[in-house]
């Protein structure tokens, strides 16, 4: 099978992740457990994903001149990942987000820093890795004007987008039809369609993010697993696995990397979501959004024994 080429523009962040055994209510201090400084942002954990995954990997993004942004560059040259297209600002600090991990889930603050300074000229910059792309993975911790630009210039070159539509914000209806595929999750797909999301009420909100571009539409539904709208038309479900959950950080971007790279080597959307969802269920079983993420070898063990051995799903 050919080595598929995934192209991620996105974020960069350092993650300052504090370890607390519940959450403070507002007002309230509390000691933590543990604090840890992690290599993340949605962009660069789903390059360190596909990358892990047996993809050619590229990133276009933007860091800080500062020692966040230099350890952020290093993790990815680290996992093989061309950074060539990364720039480094000065005067502005690299991307931080806060995380609280807590009673099994997580709460995120982020501060864009250098990732808001992501441009136009950046992209056209770096067209060489859009023209050699099989897929361009989107999502929007960078301004949602140079995704949508980002996303044109790689349609012009027939390229096929992936948008992971995370964080939920307000974008022009243009850019979910420039969108092959789209991957909110629960919230992110009540927030853009403005409908209920529980129960029956998942396929109607499906169907209706759906009408807005024709792109297909995967939803992830956290240890619930995940839904897409098949060719028919009907709401397919994929159960989550059961899994022990040590932290659910980057789980999404796992996921988002996985879709990408099957749809990629040609998998069907049915294959592309249960690989997905193989690779989603695996990264929650370790600590740290990018240390968690999945070798192909370890899918493909993972795989092996739920086929040998019948593991039930969530």
């Amino acid at each position: 099978m050919t080595q598929p080429n995934l192209l991620v523009i996105g974020s960069l962040n350092m993650d300052i992740v504090v370890q607390t055994a519940r959450y403070p209510l507002v007002g309230e201090t509390i000691t933590g457990e543990n604090v840890h400084f992690i290599p993340g942002g949605k962009g660069a954990n789903q390059a360190i994903a596909a990358a892990r995954l047996g993809a050619e990997t590229a990133m276009i993004g933007a860091v800080g001149q500062d020692a966040f942004g230099e350890n952020l560059l290093h993790s990815l040259e680290k996992e093989g990942v061309d950074v060539s297209g990364i720039k480094q600002v000065a005067g502005v600090a690299t991307g931080v987000a806060s995380i609280y991990i807590a009673e099994g889930d997580n709460s995120i603050v982020v501060v864009p820093g250098a990732n808001n300074r992501l441009e136009f000229a950046d992209i056209d910059r770096n067209e060489a890795l859009l023209r050699q792309a099989d897929i361009v993975l989107l999502q929007l911790e960078i301004p949602e004007e140079t995704v949508l630009y980002a996303a044109s210039k790689a349609k012009i070159f027939g390229k096929t987008v992936v948008l992971n539509p995370a964080p939920a914000k307000p974008i022009p209806d243009e850019l979910f039809q420039l969108a092959d595929y789209i991957t909110p999750n629960r919230t992110e797909l009540g927030r853009y369609t403005g409908m209920e999301t529980d129960g029956s009420s998942l396929g109607f909100a499906m169907q209706r993010m759906k009408e807005i571009g024709e792109a297909h539409i995967v939803t992830t539904l956290g240890s619930a697993g995940s839904a897409y709208i098949a060719d028919d038309g009907s709401i397919q479900t994929i159960p989550g696995h059961k899994v022990p959950v040590v932290d659910t950080t980057g789980a999404g971007d796992c996921y988002n990397a996985g879709l990408a790279i099957s749809i990629a080597t040609g998998r069907s959307l049915e294959e592309a979501v249960n690989f997905a969802s193989l690779v989603s269920a695996l990264a929650v079983t370790k600590f740290g959004a990018q240390a968690g993420m999945p070798t192909i070898a370890e899918v493909r063990a993972f795989e092996a024994e739920r086929n040998k051995t019948g593991a039930d799903q969530a």
